[in-house]
């Protein structure tokens, strides 16, 4: 049974594609299949919480499966308007997974109300991973959800969290917001907690073919994806021994404060996905959100539309998580000194547009691109290199304030550790949504604190990226990620702009100030795995 209805589907699939391929069943997402690491496709087998993409369908014959939309409608609801008025969703792609779990664990009082229940949830969480919110707003949906259960239900739009007291909640402004700090147009509504957000490969006609990365520049095409991965001969990614290193040497020169950053992956949990009938126009892999920049030049749409059109049949075209590991770009890794006055050397890999982007907010660092082997960089990453930048002159000169080049500002103090309190000021102008604005600054902070304490993938000394694990990225988990306090400052640039990114490279500053700046990022290596 799966959601009250009776299913029939093959006995050699696993429990994810049972459900997506087979039963079309599409709050379950796919962010890893089949490295059971992201939680991206949890769903209850007869009420237990259980990872579908490693599941082999044979083992729950016969039992019930729930998946997010098959939760009592009543339960339903409640979590979807807990998690909107909070701000514990944003794309929406890991939230059903999320979702799940946590009313699982509610109705076995396996945690307590409250946020005497904080540490039982941030434990259950270990099995996810979230790479928008930051854990904490989803810490809050949890405190939520008996006001909401309460009074909230059917009112339409939230009235807990942040926005308590207030009458009603535009969210067409909370949109406004998102889409100014995600960088694409984005939905804020219930209705995105439970995975309906608009993802490209949801929506895909059931006829499609599927197309998927041949390993040496083209695509490998079968009738389903069962039959497109074993034309493609996919193996399982796993971690490597090796550690991830900063790949260039620092400047010479007697510098104030020197950086060095390593390889890190964008880690977006939804990967690539695009379709297209022929003549048509390609679903945008951006689905829900942007991916912080990830998949801006993603080969996924024009594949789509040019197998479509050759084949006369619609595709669907998909990187599995090993697929994006290794194609997808990279933040270019800095080496970089720099004086108390600001001037300086910041050493990049070689990257468009990312020597604008430094000069942006760092004018006195000379930028020197470099050639390195290794995968592919980008400046359309979130704040990439004028972060890198912002940071190193901010601790050279002991300014804790950020400005962006979109000209907001930000300062944080941040000891980075799971005892204390990240506590941000951000000038952004109109917050529109304040719900939407602290949930993606909290996501900054743990963006950024991640990135400075355990973030980093190794990559090979011919260029190969050797971590292809959800788990060997060094994300911060939810039991590291400390409290978050965000004050937002309503002065700042007369027409709203994105904020989030300013605190990103605020809060990264703070928490190597308060290490007392180390040169090599990640400091703290045994945390990444």
């Amino acid at each position: 049974m799966v959601d009250g209805r009776t299913v029939h589907v093959p006995a050699d699939v696993s429990l994810l594609d049972a459900l997506r391929e087979h039963a079309k069943v599409r709050s379950p997402k796919d962010g890893c299949a089949p490295q059971g690491q992201c939680g991206c496709c949890t769903v209850l087998v007869d009420g237990a919480p259980r990872v579908a993409c490693v599941t082999p369908v044979r083992r729950v014959a016969g039992r019930t499966v729930t998946t997010a939309d098959g939760l009592a409608e009543a339960d339903r609801e409640a979590w979807a308007g807990a998690f909107c008025a909070t701000g514990a969703s944003q794309c929406g792609f890991c939230t059903p997974g999320i979702l799940v779990r946590l009313s699982a664990l509610r109705s076995s009082g396996g945690a307590p109300p409250g946020p005497a229940g904080h540490p039982k949830v941030a434990r259950a969480l270990q099995a996810h991973l979230c790479r928008c919110t930051g854990w904490r707003t989803i810490l809050d949906a949890w405190d939520a959800i008996d006001e909401w259960e309460a009074g909230g239900r059917h009112t339409g739009v939230p009235a807990v969290g942040p926005a308590r007291g207030s009458a009603a909640r535009d969210l067409d402004g909370a949109a406004q917001r998102a889409a100014l700090e995600g960088g694409t147009p984005q939905r804020v509504g219930p209705e995105v907690a439970l995975g309906r957000g608009g993802f490209a490969d949801d929506g895909a006609p059931d006829d499609a073919l599927v197309a998927l990365p041949d390993g040496r520049g083209g695509w490998v095409v079968g009738e389903s994806l069962a039959e497109a991965r074993a034309r493609a001969g996919k193996v399982q990614g796993r971690n490597t021994t090796l550690a991830p290193r900063p790949p260039l040497e620092l400047p010479p020169g007697d510098w104030s404060r020197t950086l060095r950053t390593c390889w890190v992956e964008p880690a977006y949990l939804e990967t690539d996905a695009s379709w297209c009938v022929p003549g048509g126009e390609p679903a945008s892999p951006l689905g829900n959100g942007g991916a912080f920049g990830g998949k801006v030049a993603s080969p996924v749409a024009a594949a789509a539309r040019e197998l479509a059109d050759r084949l006369g049949r619609p595709v669907r075209v998909l990187l599995g998580r090993e697929d994006s590991v290794r194609l997808g770009p990279k933040r270019p890794p800095v080496a970089a000194g720099a004086r108390a006055d600001g001037t300086g050397v910041l050493r990049v890999a070689r990257t468009p547009g990312v020597a604008a982007a430094v000069a942006a907010v760092a004018p006195g660092l000379e930028v020197r691109e470099v050639d390195v082997a290794g995968p592919p960089t980008s400046a359309a990453l979130r704040a990439a290199g004028w972060a890198e930048a912002a940071v190193l002159v901010a601790a050279a000169k002991g300014d804790r304030v950020v400005r962006s080049p979109g000209g907001a500002e930000a300062e944080a103090v941040a000891d980075g550790t799971a005892g204390g309190v990240v506590r941000v000021r951000v000038r952004c102008g109109d917050p529109i949504d304040e719900i939407v604005l602290r949930s993606y600054c909290t996501g900054a902070a743990h963006m950024a604190l991640s990135w400075v304490r355990s973030e980093g993938i190794a990559v090979d000394d011919e260029g190969n990226v050797a971590d292809l694990t959800v788990r060997s990225f060094g994300v911060l988990r939810a039991l590291d990620m400390p409290p978050v306090e965000i004050e937002i400052d309503r002065g700042g640039p007369p027409e709203p702009v994105n904020g989030s990114d300013a605190v990103f490279a605020a809060v990264a500053a703070g928490a190597w100030m308060e290490q007392g700046c180390p040169t090599d990022w990640p400091t703290h290596r045994g945390a990444r795995r």
